[in-house]
């Protein structure tokens, strides 16, 4: 017998310097996502504070995984029943910085932590002059509807050595919160690392942007094929789409790249 579908959800929004405003927008629209049947909720990068250009007010809103912006995350995946995934500004060991971590709560309690691997430098940017990049660790995952999903975070995508370490984890599927930041064909490379990092994995993919002006928007869920399922364009706005547990299989069964692959991912020094 199939395995029922799994109603998964892309919440776009602009988060802002308020991190008490910001958890009941995540909130709000959590509730909207459950109304439509979600179980997971992913939420954008800087979720819980966010300010451009960063500045030190980025340290002093850091909180820890047990601070009051996750508290608030519990409160709403209690309240909703769904698993919300969102980043959170977290405070990091130089107290100069921070760390980029993204969390998955569940009702009850804390399913996984991710802390950005690779850092934003490039573009004219350098997010490393206030992020603290997070230290080689295992894999973060956590289980909804049957289905294994991994953590991993924005420019993330541009090494896909990190989803590869996912899929070796036994995901089936992988968020992306993500601030991704506009310029010359920054909407093409959104669009194609997500779609390459589903379709070499095989496996689905959810990833929550900032939307305009920040961000270039096109959140979205794709399959493990790489087809949209589901997606938000320019605006703040909640779309489902529903997920079938037993798709990656099948894709597997017919394109079996993984198994096949002859190189492993070893971790530079």
């Amino acid at each position: 017998m199939p395995a029922p579908a799994v109603a998964v959800a892309i919440a776009q929004f602009a988060p802002s310097a308020d991190s008490v405003a910001n958890a009941q927008q995540i909130d709000r629209m959590a509730d909207v996502a459950a109304d439509r049947g979600a179980k997971l909720v992913v939420f954008p990068e800087y979720s819980s504070y966010f300010v451009d250009p960063f500045d030190q007010t980025l340290a002093r809103h850091a909180q820890d995984v047990d601070g009051p912006f996750v508290a608030a995350l519990h409160q709403s995946a209690q309240r909703t029943g769904a698993v919300i995934v969102a980043g959170l500004i977290e405070t990091a060991s130089n107290p100069g910085k921070v760390r980029n971590a993204v969390v998955a709560v569940g009702p009850g309690g804390v399913l996984a932590v991710y802390r950005k691997l690779h850092l934003y430098d490039a573009f004219g940017h350098r997010e490393s002059d206030w992020v603290e990049a997070g230290e080689i660790a295992p894999p973060q995952t956590f289980e909804v509807g049957g289905l294994r999903w991994g953590l991993m975070t924005c420019y993330d995508l541009r090494f896909p050595e990190v989803a590869r370490t996912l899929a070796d984890a036994g995901v089936e599927g992988i968020v992306v919160p993500a601030a991704w930041v506009r310029g010359p064909l920054k909407e093409f490379q959104w669009q194609t690392l997500l779609a390459a990092r589903a379709i070499e994995n095989t496996v689905f993919v959810a990833a929550a942007d900032h939307p305009p002006p920040l961000g270039v928007g096109a959140s979205v869920l794709l399959d493990p094929q790489g087809v949209a399922i589901a997606g938000v364009g320019t605006g703040t706005d909640v779309a489902v789409g529903y997920v079938d547990p037993d798709a990656v299989d099948r894709v597997r069964r017919v394109n079996p790249a993984l198994r096949l692959r002859r190189f492993e991912v070893i971790p530079r020094a």
